[in-house]
């Protein structure tokens, strides 16, 4: 048995996350502290993800901490972290997957198609402005900001008609009750990785790795594996309106992808395929021929304008 270090936001919701793997390590008998850091992703909140660097602002200190030592783990929102890890690391583990939708929450209004035009909606992720743009044009979108529970103050605050957040967030922290809907995944296509937990190592270390090895769920780490695909060979980022969600039936995963013009310039560009997947190489065959097809249809629309 050993000790293990997890470097973690300090957010609430990242905290649950870090302790609920420090907890399952604990059962099999190793020994876990936590390392809490702020990242750059939580500092700057003036500014759009998109305008400052993406998603790995959320994890580069993290990652300084595992190559300094610091830390032999890093636990993250499996759709914060980027499709490419820098040389020297890799994703050890991802663990099974919570409810992968996107909630609804307000004071007022009960689902998104109560608000009255011209309403205003708060969210900062350019894939949910594009699929409620897609679902209802009238309304107005506005930039939201910070962690969970900032967000959730920002709307009791009366900034907002209501708001859109990841249910897996909410459901950890005991925050259901603020659920006033949950987006069925045919009208609001979660983010790749939605819903999930990530764990990064630094490569070489086997002896983490076999350590985590008892938290792995496979179907998750191929449903993702296939999702991330789409997203990286698109390109995805937060400056990409990009979302990619998929569901085992049997051994056939079925994948749907669908892109937004960032301007709005464009429709919604959506696409579907399955295949039998096995194992993280035919995830990725199917993941990326999605994003081939996404392309096409997505070079296509943008010919005709």
């Amino acid at each position: 048995m050993q000790h293990f270090t997890i470097a973690t936001r300090e957010s609430r919701l990242a905290l649950w996350q870090a302790n609920h793997v420090k907890a399952l390590l604990e059962q099999q008998g190793h020994q876990v502290t936590l390392l809490g850091m702020t990242t750059q992703g939580d500092q700057i909140l003036d500014r759009s993800l998109s305008k400052v660097g993406g998603k790995g602002l959320f994890v580069k200190e993290l990652e300084t901490a595992l190559e300094q030592g610091k830390a032999d783990l890093a636990v993250h929102s499996l759709k914060d972290v980027p499709m490419e890890l820098p040389p020297g690391f890799e994703l050890a583990c991802v663990m099974e997957r919570e409810d992968p939708r996107d909630a609804w929450v307000s004071s007022r209004y009960a689902t998104l198609q109560d608000l009255p035009q011209g309403a205003v909606v708060g969210t900062s992720s350019l894939r949910r402005m594009a699929l409620v743009r897609a679902l209802r044009p009238d309304l107005k979108i506005e930039p939201l900001r910070g962690n969970l529970d900032t967000r959730l103050r920002k709307l009791d605050d009366g900034l907002y008609d209501g708001i859109v957040l990841a249910a897996a967030g909410l459901k950890r922290l005991e925050l259901g009750a603020r659920i006033r809907t949950i987006f069925e995944t045919q009208e609001m296509l979660p983010a790749a990785g939605q819903g999930a937990l990530g764990i990064e190592v630094r490569t070489g270390r086997d002896d983490v790795v076999r350590a985590l090895s008892h938290l792995m769920d496979n179907r998750t780490w191929l449903t993702v594996t296939a999702e991330r695909a789409v997203s990286r060979v698109m390109g995805g980022s937060c400056s990409m309106p990009l979302a990619a969600h998929g569901v085992f039936q049997g051994n056939v995963l079925d994948i749907r992808a669908a892109w937004g013009d960032p301007d709005g310039k464009h429709a919604l560009v959506t696409v579907q395929e399955r295949a039998t997947v096995t194992d993280a190489g035919s995830a990725l065959r199917l993941g990326e021929s999605v994003a081939h097809k996404l392309q096409v249809a997505v070079q296509s629309i943008q010919a005709k304008t």
